[in-house]
C-alpha cells in the first residue's frame, strides 16, 4: 500500500542506533605552576664586598717618604731684597737684592736676577746679572747668561751659554796666600854681612943718611 506522498513505509523492528560516545574527562594536572617571572631590579649592589679589597690594597701599597718641600716664584713675582730659603728654590721671576741658602737654586728661563748669590749649588737656565758663591757645582745651561764672578768646587757650561766674568774652580792644594806671604819674608831677611879681609903692611926699611960721606 502506498499513499499519496510517495512514503514507504517498512516493517519490522527498528534497527538500533550506535550509542554515543561519551566526551573524555581530562585528567587531573598535578604539575607545579610555573613561577613568575622576577622583576629585575634596579638596586647597586653593595659595596660591602670591595671595602676589604681596597683595603688590603692600599695597605700593600709601599709608603712613600715625604720628601723635602719645593719652593716657586712664578714668573709673575718680583722681589727686591735677600732671599731666604732651606731645602730647594725655582725662581722664574725677577730678584735684585741677595740670595743666600745651604739649599739648591734652579734659575728658569724667563728669570731675570740682579743679586748677589750664595748657595750650595746653582743650575741657571735664565739671566743673572751678579756673583755667584756656591758651596758645591754651578751648571750653566744652553740658554743661560750669566754676567758676573763665579766660585765653586765644580763648573759646568753648555754650548750656547754666555758667560762674561771670572772664575775660580776647585780648591788649591797649597793656599795661594802662604806661597805669596813666604816669599816677601825670605826677601826680608838681610844675608850676613861678610867681613872685610885683615891686610897687614909690612913696615918700610928706613933710608939712613951716612953722614961725613961726600957723594
Amino acid at each position: 500500500m502506498s499513499n499519496s506522498f510517495g512514503f514507504r513505509k517498512y516493517t519490522g523492528s527498528k534497527p538500533e542506533e550506535a550509542p554515543t560516545p561519551a566526551a573524555p574527562t581530562p585528567a587531573p594536572s598535578y604539575a607545579a605552576p610555573a613561577p613568575a617571572a622576577a622583576a629585575p631590579s634596579y638596586a647597586e649592589p653593595a659595596p660591602a664586598a670591595a671595602a676589604p679589597v681596597q683595603q688590603a690594597a692600599a695597605s700593600s701599597a709601599p709608603q712613600r717618604p715625604v720628601g723635602p718641600s719645593r719652593n716657586v716664584l712664578s714668573s709673575d713675582v718680583e722681589i727686591k731684597g735677600t732671599v731666604k730659603f732651606t731645602n730647594d728654590l725655582v725662581v722664574d721671576g725677577r730678584i735684585e737684592g741677595e740670595i743666600q741658602s745651604e739649599g739648591n737654586l734652579t734659575v728658569g728661563e724667563n728669570a731675570r736676577l740682579k743679586a748677589e748669590i750664595k748657595t750650595g749649588t746653582v743650575v741657571v737656565y735664565g739671566k743673572v746679572h751678579g756673583n755667584i758663591v756656591a758651596a758645591d757645582r754651578v751648571e750653566l745651561k744652553a740658554s743661560a747668561e750669566v754676567v758676573g764672578d763665579i766660585k765653586a768646587k765644580t763648573l759646568s757650561i753648555e754650548p750656547g751659554a754666555i758667560f762674561v766674568g771670572k772664575s775660580a774652580v776647585g780648591t788649591p792644594s797649597t793656599p795661594a796666600g802662604a806661597t805669596a806671604a813666604a816669599k816677601p819674608a825670605a826677601a826680608a831677611t838681610p844675608a850676613p854681612a861678610s867681613k872685610p879681609a885683615e891686610t897687614k903692611s909690612e913696615p918700610k926699611a928706613e933710608q939712613g943718611n951716612l953722614s961725613g960721606v961726600n957723594p
